[in-house]
């Protein structure tokens, strides 16, 4: 988050902001991220990141996947376009963005807006990863595409031509559909009520076995001729459809609409369009995995051996060299954003360490892992933690090494603990409310949660009026608008004591079994305790779980108090992000472009 621009800074932050828009590209492209820019991307409490941290940063956590993924792809294509003298211009990629924002009803700004907010797409990347190989690979494939008199005719009978309407039963028991379709052969007129009571398709069951139209040449050809087979009230055989078993009713012809002759051309083009889209799918799905698989790639990134021998070069393509400084440019601009806010806030630890006169040591580092390892269940036979089990379950996405889970999550971790070690203190008192929460006893209740005061008045009355347990779960069914209560006719989770529920907890402490609470107000909610009584506590003496208590309160403590160390230096520290600020002033220089 970008801070206020305080007044000793002001012309400093001025200069660099002016700088790195000079070096910017111009509206629409990406900005620039080489060496060439400013080499401060943020200041934290005086303290500069440089570009090249940031870099090196993103380069640790993101360079494999955005090598392979990204660039490497991107390589493909257009060496791909260079061998047969194509290219895609700029204007193209900008006439596509307008295309598609027209097409879902968006002016182009609000289109990329969208995108940015929704999926963290910036406009720069859009056109360069989404947009350009799209256009590129629709070029390469062009003369692969265009729509057959056969393939139009068909896609037109599928749109416009006769239909049945139909009802549907579909099981996945071969048996349960021998059964179900003797009955409803012996029965036709009793299909509706045999789907709405058996079908597992819930959608066609709760209509009663209703389905959209068939018509020819829209998918499993099986069916379709299963269906026109058919006479009015007739019942196909059973079909099976992958694992499903299913048999249909015709419940009506429906004769084939016959456009009128103006609207033709706009029809052809529309339904020739849908078929050129179809096809380009499948035709550049499959030209881009003949680009791979014939591709000569030797990825350097990540093999010692090979960086000595290609020394700066990340991958080599069909002869093509990328360099580290490319992959890390792409790297900065597509997580520049994220990694930043870590290092920030690594920064910020480092220095509340430095001023506590504390450090992080690699036997604090192995301790938290193995409580990690601990917390999640890895653990040996003989009670120590499975640290092997646990590395491999962190890193086994394939893109979190072993060097980026301590980075990013152990040592953060640790070094908050030890900002606060002096401060987490588990008191006999603590151990008293922890032992009561978790093992003492708990009431069980039926609950009825209402939205206003009016309702829930009603609903106590007519409860008190009728003291039985079966009629407030009834009530519960009809008025709660908590879905648990709801749906489990009032019945909710014992209510136990130090649970963050001051108020219900006192309410429901003082019931006794079958009594009915007052209306409890808590927020904008009305809640109605029904008693059902007390569990009993399964352990008695706090000794016995003592141990157990102690780890889990410290824990609770620790957390606690992690956040809030956390969030105070965060609020405190005086942190410029020219890196974020440039993004965002040259974001508004492309918004009021396009306003323009």
């Amino acid at each position: 988050m970008v801070q206020p621009l305080r007044p000793f800074a002001t012309m400093r932050t001025l200069a660099i902001l002016c700088g790195a828009l000079l070096l910017a590209n111009l509206p629409g492209q990406p900005p620039v991220y080489g060496d060439d820019a400013n080499p401060v991307v943020a200041v934290v409490n005086a303290d500069p990141i440089t570009r090249q941290m940031l870099a090196d940063a993103t380069l640790a956590r993101y360079g494999d996947s955005v090598l392979d993924n990204v660039i490497i792809n991107r390589q493909l294509i257009l060496e791909a376009c260079n061998d047969r003298g194509m290219q895609v211009s700029q204007a193209e990629v900008s006439e596509e963005i307008g295309r598609l924002a027209t097409k879902f009803g968006f002016s182009v700004q609000d289109y990329l807006k969208l995108l940015q907010d929704e999926r963290n797409i910036d406009p720069g990347r859009y056109g360069r990863e989404i947009i350009w190989p799209m256009l590129a690979l629709r070029k390469l494939v062009a003369d692969q595409v265009e729509p057959t008199e056969e393939e139009f005719n068909r896609a037109y009978v599928a749109q416009y031509g006769e239909a049945v309407k139909c009802r549907m039963i579909m099981v996945a028991d071969q048996q349960k559909a021998q059964m179900l379709h003797r009955e409803a052969v012996a029965n036709p007129s009793n299909f509706a009520t045999l789907a709405k009571q058996n079908s597992d398709d819930e959608v066609s069951a709760s209509v009663g076995g209703l389905i959209p139209p068939i018509r020819r040449y829209m998918g499993d050809s099986r069916i379709e001729e299963a269906a026109f087979a058919l006479e009015n009230n007739e019942i196909s055989p059973i079909l099976q459809v992958g694992d499903q078993w299913m048999f249909v009713q015709a419940v009506r012809r429906m004769p084939a609409t016959v456009p009128n002759a103006q609207a033709m051309p706009a029809i052809r083009e529309q339904i020739n369009d849908r078929i050129r889209d179809q096809k380009m799918k499948t035709a550049a799905t499959e030209l881009f995995t003949q680009l791979q698989r014939d591709a000569n790639v030797v990825k350097v990134f990540g093999d010692e051996s090979l960086e000595k021998q290609y020394p700066g070069i990340a991958a080599v393509v069909n002869n093509s060299r990328i360099t580290i400084a490319q992959l890390a440019a792409e790297c900065v601009k597509r997580h520049g954003d994220d990694v930043l806010e870590g290092e920030i806030n690594r920064k910020i630890l480092n220095q509340a360490l430095s001023k506590a006169q504390k450090k992080v040591t690699s036997e604090d580092v192995q301790a938290e892992i193995e409580r990690a390892a601990k917390g999640y269940g890895f653990i040996k036979g003989d009670g120590s933690a499975d640290i092997d089990g646990w590395i491999e379950s962190v890193t086994s996405d394939g893109e979190t090494t072993y060097e980026i889970y301590v980075n990013d999550a152990v040592w953060p971790s640790v070094a908050l603990k030890k900002l606060v070690e002096d401060r987490v203190h588990v008191t006999e008192q603590d151990l008293q409310v922890g032992f009561e929460s978790n093992f003492g006893p708990r009431v069980e209740v039926l609950a009825c949660v209402l939205g206003d005061q009016r309702t829930a008045q009603k609903v106590w009355k007519m409860a008190r009026d009728n003291p039985s347990e079966e009629f407030f779960g009834r009530l519960a069914e009809d008025y709660s608008i908590e879905p648990v209560s709801a749906s489990n006719s009032g019945k909710v989770p014992p209510i136990r004591k130090y649970s963050g529920q001051p108020t219900i907890e006192r309410e429901a402490f003082e019931l006794k079994p079958g009594e009915l609470s007052g209306v409890i107000g808590v927020g904008d909610k009305y809640i109605l305790l029904k008693c059902q009584g007390r569990t009993q506590p399964v352990v008695s003496e706090q000794s016995a779980v003592r141990e157990e208590l102690v780890r889990d309160l410290t824990e609770r403590k620790f957390s606690a108090e992690m956040a809030k160390e956390f969030d105070n230096l965060k609020d405190t520290a005086e942190i410029e992000n020219y890196f974020t600020a440039v993004k965002e002033i040259a974001s508004a220089s492309r918004s009021n472009a396009t306003q323009r």
